[in-house]
C-alpha cells in the first residue's frame, strides 16, 4: 500500500498537468476560470479543516478528492491567465490595421543557410497614425545577405507593415507549426526585407539573459578558435554549449538514426555529468570535513547554475538545472529516498512559476519521463543479472594473482557495461511512446550506439569544460602578468583542445559507423495518434504494475488496453482504405500533385525538376506516414506516370508573329475526375475541354472569358504554389467576379478533391 502523505506531489503534479492539458485542448471557449478556482480553494480548505476535526476516513478521502479537483482547475486557470492572446492589447486585436510596429528581439538567433530566424516581442503599434501600446510575439525571418547584420538579443526594431497570423498546416499530416508557436505565445509570423526594418537601439528584456548570451558567444568563440575541423567544432559546441547552428544535415540524420540526438542538446546529461564529477572530487578531498553535506551542496548549486548561465540560459538547460536543484536540496534534507516526490516538486515548480505551457514541450516530457523511468526501472533491470558476482565466483585460492585480478577486473568492467545497458533500456521504456508520436521512428540500434557514445561524449564534455577553464585561467594570467603572455602560454589550451577535438572526432566516427552498419535497424514512418500514445503508456504502466505486484488483475487491464489499441489501429486502417483523393500540394515555388487510392499514392511534379529530399521529407512524408503508405510512386513532368494524360496544343501556337506563344493544356483523367493544367497563355480558340478542376501554374495568362469558353463556367480554379502572390491577387478577384470558385494553395493550404467514382 502506498503512503500518499510521503509523496504528496506524486498526486499534485499529475492533477496540475491534467488541468493544463484540459485547457490546451478544450478550453478555447471557456469563461474566466479564476472565480471558480478561488471558490473551490475556499471550499477545499473548509472541507479539509472539517475532515481533520472529524478524523473519519470517508471525510478525509472526500477532502483529498476535492483538493485534487481544485488543483486541476488551478492548472487550467493558470494556463488561461498565461495565454497572451486573451489580453485586450494583444496584436490580434489590431489585425491588418497595423501600419508599423515596434518590437524587441526576445530570443536566441537561429542561423540558417539563407536566413536568420528569431522571435520579436511587440511593444507598440501604429494604427491610423497613432501609436498604441500592444503585446504579442512575432516569429520573423531575415535574409542572410550582405549588408544584413545578424540580429542580437535586446535589439529594438521599427518594422514597416504588419505581421500575418501564423498559418495552419498547409499539407495533410504536416507538422502544426502554428500550434507549436502558440504554446510559446507567438501567434504571428513575418518575413522582413532588409529595407523594411530599422534598429532603434538596444534594450534587452532581461539583462541577465543578455549577459548569459554574450558569455555563451564568448565560449563558442574559444571552440571556434581552437577546433579547426568544421564538423568537430559543430559537435563540440553542441555538446558543451548547446549551440547547434553549424551542425549539418548529414550529421543530424546520423544522430537521429542511432537514437543519440539527446547528446547534442545541453540538458540533464551535461548538468548531471558536471555535478557528478564535482561531487566525486569533493567527496574524495573533503568528505570528512565538518558540514560537508551542506557546503558541498551549496557549491554544487553554484556550479550548475553558473554552467546554466554560461550556456545562454536555454530552456533545456534551465529545466535540467531546476531538476537537479531540487534533487540536491532533497539530499541535504535527507529526502533522497523520495526521489519521485522530488521530481514531482521540480515539475510542479516549473509549471507554476515559470511556464504552464512547458507541458507541451517535447524536451520537458522526455526529460522527466526518462529520469522517472531510470530511477524506477534501472535498479530493477540491473538486478536481472549479477555480473560481478558471476566472475568473482570464478576465482580460486590456488590461481595465480594475475588470473584472480583478471577475473576481478572482467567482472567489474562487465558489471559497469550491464549497468549502462540497464540505464539505456530503462530510459527507452518511458520514452518509447513519445518517440513514435513525435519522430515517427524507433532506432533499434540505440543500445549499441548509446553504450559507447554516452561514455565517449561524457569524456568529451569533461575535456571541453576543462578547455574553457584552462583558457580562462591563461587569459586571466596574461591580463595580470602581461610580461609572461606569449605563445608558450597558449600551449596548454592548445593541448587540451587537441585532446577534445580527437575525442569529438572519435565520437562522431562511431556514430557514423553505427549509422552505416545498422542503417536497416531503424523502423521508420510509424504513425501513432495522441490517443494511441496514451494507450501505449497505459499498456507499459499496467505491465510494470503487474511486474511489481504479480497480481493477475493488472494483466487483465493490460490485455484490455492492448485490445483497445489494436482496435484503434484497425479502425484507422479501415478509414484510410476506401479513401480516394486528388491533392494539389502547397510547396513554395513548386508544382506537385498527388493521386491517392487508400494507402497507395502517385505523386507528379508537372515541372521537369523533381522535388528535393527536403521538400519530400517536410511536405509529403507526413501524409505518407499518416496514411501508412509504404511504396509511393513519383513521376517528373508526367514521364512514367500511370495517370492517363493528353496534351492539347493551342491553335495560335503555330503563329510566328506572337511573342508569347500559347503552351499546351495538359489533361488528366483519373477515377472520373477531369483535371486541366495550364502553365502558359491560351486563347479562346483552344479546343473546348470541360474539366472539373483547373490548376493554374507559373502565372498562366488567361482571361475569365477564356476559362469559361474552354473549360466550362463551373470549373474550380486552383492556383498552385508556383504562382506569384501578385498574380494570384489579380486573377483571383477577376475570376471570382465572373462566378468561379477559386483556391490558392499558398494561402489556404493544399487543395483536396474526391473523384466522382469515390463518391458513388
Amino acid at each position: 500500500m502506498i503512503t500518499w502523505a510521503t509523496f504528496p506531489f506524486v498526486r499534485y503534479t499529475p492533477a496540475l498537468i491534467t488541468g493544463i492539458v484540459a485547457y490546451l485542448y478544450l478550453g478555447e471557449g471557456w469563461p474566466e476560470l479564476w472565480p471558480y478556482a478561488a471558490a473551490l480553494a475556499v471550499l477545499a480548505a473548509l472541507l479539509i479543516f472539517w475532515a481533520v476535526r472529524q478524523r473519519a476516513p470517508a471525510a478525509t478521502d472526500a477532502a483529498g478528492t476535492l483538493a485534487l479537483l481544485t488543483i486541476v482547475v488551478f492548472g487550467a486557470t493558470l494556463t488561461q491567465r498565461a495565454t497572451e492572446s486573451r489580453r485586450a492589447d494583444h496584436l490580434f486585436r489590431f489585425a491588418d490595421q497595423v501600419e508599423c510596429y515596434q518590437a524587441v528581439v526576445d530570443d536566441g538567433i537561429v542561423v540558417r543557410p539563407a536566413t536568420y530566424a528569431t522571435t520579436l516581442r511587440v511593444r507598440a503599434v501604429r494604427v491610423a497614425g497613432r501609436w498604441r501600446r500592444a503585446t504579442g510575439g512575432v516569429r520573423v525571418s531575415l535574409p542572410r545577405v550582405e549588408g544584413v547584420a545578424q540580429p542580437r538579443y535586446g535589439e529594438v526594431w521599427l518594422i514597416r507593415g504588419h505581421p500575418d497570423a501564423s498559418k495552419p498546416p498547409l499539407n495533410p499530416g504536416e507538422f502544426d507549426y502554428r500550434r507549436y508557436l502558440e504554446y510559446r505565445q507567438v501567434y504571428h509570423q513575418q518575413f522582413i526585407h532588409p529595407d523594411q526594418y530599422r534598429v532603434l537601439g538596444l534594450d534587452p528584456p532581461s539583462l541577465l539573459v543578455a549577459a548569459s548570451m554574450r558569455a555563451a558567444a564568448q565560449l563558442d568563440g574559444v571552440f571556434r578558435h581552437y577546433i579547426k575541423a568544421k564538423r568537430e567544432y559543430a559537435i563540440a559546441s553542441a555538446l558543451v554549449l548547446g549551440i547547434k547552428d553549424d551542425v549539418d544535415t548529414v550529421t543530424k540524420q546520423a544522430y537521429t538514426n542511432t537514437g543519440t540526438t539527446h547528446i547534442m542538446a545541453v540538458s540533464g546529461l551535461q548538468v548531471g555529468l558536471l555535478f557528478a564529477a564535482m561531487s566525486l572530487v569533493l567527496q574524495r578531498l573533503f568528505g570528512r570535513v565538518r558540514g560537508f553535506r551542506i557546503w558541498s551542496a551549496l557549491l554544487g548549486l553554484a556550479v550548475i547554475w553558473s554552467y546554466a548561465f554560461l550556456t545562454g540560459l536555454s530552456a533545456s538547460v534551465l529545466r535540467a538545472t531546476v531538476m537537479f536543484t531540487f534533487v540536491i536540496v532533497g539530499r541535504v534534507w535527507g529526502r533522497q529516498d523520495s526521489i519521485f516526490n522530488t521530481l514531482g516538486v521540480a515539475a510542479f515548480a516549473l509549471l507554476v512559476f515559470w511556464n504552464p505551457f512547458l507541458v507541451a514541450d517535447v524536451g520537458f516530457q522526455l526529460s522527466f519521463l526518462a529520469v522517472l523511468s531510470i530511477v524506477y526501472l534501472q535498479p530493477r533491470i540491473a538486478r536481472w543479472l549479477d555480473v560481478e558476482a558471476y566472475f568473482y565466483a570464478r576465482r580460486r585460492p590456488w590461481q595465480p594473482r594475475l588470473v584472480q585480478w583478471g577475473w576481478h577486473g572482467t567482472g567489474w568492467f562487465l558489471d559497469k557495461v550491464w549497468q549502462a545497458v540497464a540505464l539505456s533500456l530503462a530510459a527507452q521504456v518511458a520514452t518509447f511512446g513519445l518517440g513514435l508520436y513525435y519522430f515517427h521512428q524507433f532506432p533499434f540500434s540505440f543500445l549499441v550506439s548509446n553504450l559507447v557514445a554516452v561514455p565517449i561524449s561524457s569524456g568529451a564534455v569533461y575535456v571541453g569544460l576543462l578547455l574553457l577553464v584552462v583558457k580562462g585561467m591563461t587569459a586571466a594570467l596574461a591580463a595580470v602578468l602581461p610580461a609572461v603572455a606569449g605563445l608558450w602560454l597558449d600551449l596548454l589550451p592548445k593541448g587540451v583542445a587537441w585532446v577534445f577535438e580527437q575525442a569529438v572526432w572519435l565520437f562522431n566516427e562511431y556514430i557514423f559507423l553505427v549509422s552505416r552498419l545498422m542503417a536497416n535497424w531503424v523502423v521508420r514512418e510509424i504513425h501513432v495518434s495522441a490517443l494511441q500514445t496514451v494507450l501505449l503508456f497505459g499498456l507499459i504502466g499496467t505491465l510494470l504494475a503487474w511486474a511489481n505486484t504479480r497480481r493477475l488483475a493488472w494483466l487483465s487491464w493490460a490485455t484490455a488496453v492492448l485490445l483497445v489499441y489494436v482496435g484503434s489501429r484497425v479502425a484507422e486502417a479501415r478509414a484510410v482504405a476506401p479513401t480516394e483523393e486528388f491533392i494539389v500540394y502547397s510547396i513554395p515555388r513548386r508544382s506537385a500533385v498527388g493521386f491517392w487510392q487508400g494507402a497507395a499514392v502517385e505523386f507528379v511534379t508537372p515541372d521537369s525538376v523533381p522535388l528535393t529530399e527536403t521538400e519530400r521529407t517536410y511536405r509529403l512524408l507526413p501524409g505518407l506516414i499518416q496514411r501508412q503508405a509504404r511504396h509511393p510512386a513519383y513521376a517528373v513532368g508526367w514521364r512514367g506516370t500511370t495517370i492517363p494524360v493528353q496534351r492539347l496544343a493551342d491553335p495560335d501556337s503555330a503563329t510566328e508573329k506572337l511573342f508569347f506563344k500559347p503552351g499546351p493544356v495538359v489533361l488528366a483523367h483519373w477515377r472520373g475526375l477531369r483535371i486541366g493544367f495550364v502553365s502558359n497563355r491560351i486563347s479562346s480558340a483552344t479546343q473546348s475541354v470541360p474539366v472539373d478542376v483547373l490548376v493554374l501554374r507559373r502565372n498562366a495568362r488567361l482571361k475569365p472569358e477564356t476559362v469559361a469558353a474552354v473549360f466550362g463556367p463551373r470549373v474550380r480554379v486552383v492556383f498552385d504554389s508556383s504562382c506569384k502572390t501578385w498574380y494570384v491577387a489579380r486573377q483571383d478577384s477577376s475570376l471570382r467576379a465572373h462566378g468561379f470558385q477559386t483556391w490558392d494553395v499558398t494561402a489556404q493550404g493544399a487543395f483536396r478533391c474526391r473523384p466522382p467514382l469515390a463518391l458513388q
